[in-house]
């Protein structure tokens, strides 16, 4: 059955992803609870003010990742969650978590009983990536198959195009996605479904004032950004391809995640095609 007009959440609101999101929900009539890191940054609170149907539909909300008891406010009354938000830099100087992947598993767990708090939220949407789904050996020799939903990123691997940013990334987001699949399967039984949608490099359009990171990395090959194209050729090294997806293709399908009578699991998402090995 489809949850119309639902009272829904969308971490990570002012992100590619987020913001992208957050607009077609309105546009369906849904009500909007968006979490930003500041609530004072201007720029980023101004630019989702203007989406068609934020002045009915929309509440800010402050919270970040790294103090997860924040997001209870936003998590309140709501049917469904989208996690879009992930820590892209760690705050070692001014935190007690040794790097983005602890504090992403606190948030999450923290997450999990703020969801099972509230008596409302009947869905998690994570917003996973395919860099955590590589059909890698863990020995490094190669590759076991083709990718699906049953392969995990071997996180003890060495690569070619070594990246501490994309290393801690995909550390991050492989164990947040892992512990929040689990929940599905808890002993003590499930208040709510938790729905993992991995998805490929994202490029399309953007309603944010700056080209967003990953269509940065997309374009590399054009622009001849270093740092960029590292990153691609680190995607290729990790999963043999660069698996690529729209981001209205992204949001559809989180979307549709939501819709659904009945959905738990993790699914892939990503476009047919993409840069394949010798290409990028």
């Amino acid at each position: 059955m489809e949850r119309s007009r639902s009272i829904v959440c969308v971490t990570g609101a002012s992100g590619y992803i987020g913001s992208i999101l957050v607009e077609k929900l309105l546009e369906r009539g849904h009500t909007v609870h968006a979490t930003l890191r500041k609530l004072g940054d201007e720029k980023k609170t101004g630019l989702l003010k203007k989406i068609p149907g934020a002045d009915t539909k929309l509440k800010l909300f402050e919270a970040d990742i790294y103090n997860s008891s924040s997001f209870e406010s936003a998590i309140e009354g709501c049917n469904s969650i989208f996690l879009t938000a992930t820590p892209f830099q760690h705050k070692a100087n001014s935190t007690q978590f040794k790097d983005t992947s602890e504090a992403s598993l606190d948030a999450i767990q923290t997450i999990i009983r703020l969801c099972e708090k509230s008596g409302t939220v009947k869905r998690i949407i994570y917003t996973g990536s395919i860099l955590a789904a590589s059909s890698h050996k863990e020995d490094g020799t190669g590759f076991s198959g083709c990718i699906d939903e049953s392969c995990w990123t071997p996180l003890n691997l060495t690569s070619p195009y070594p990246s501490n940013f994309e290393l801690a990334y995909t550390s991050s987001k492989a164990l947040s996605e892992k512990a929040l699949l689990d929940y599905n399967h808890h002993e003590k039984g499930s208040s709510f479904e938790v729905v993992s949608l991995s998805i490929g490099l994202v490029g399309g359009e953007t309603i944010l004032s700056s080209l967003p990171g990953s269509v940065s990395v997309i374009v590399s090959p054009l622009t001849g950004v270093t740092m960029c194209y590292t990153q691609l050729k680190m995607f290729q090294a990790l999963l043999g391809s660069v698996p690529l997806v729209h981001v209205d293709d992204v949001c559809e399908s989180l979307i549709f995640c939501m819709e659904k009578q009945s959905m738990a699991g993790r699914f892939i998402c990503v476009a047919r095609g993409g840069y394949r090995q010798g290409q990028a």
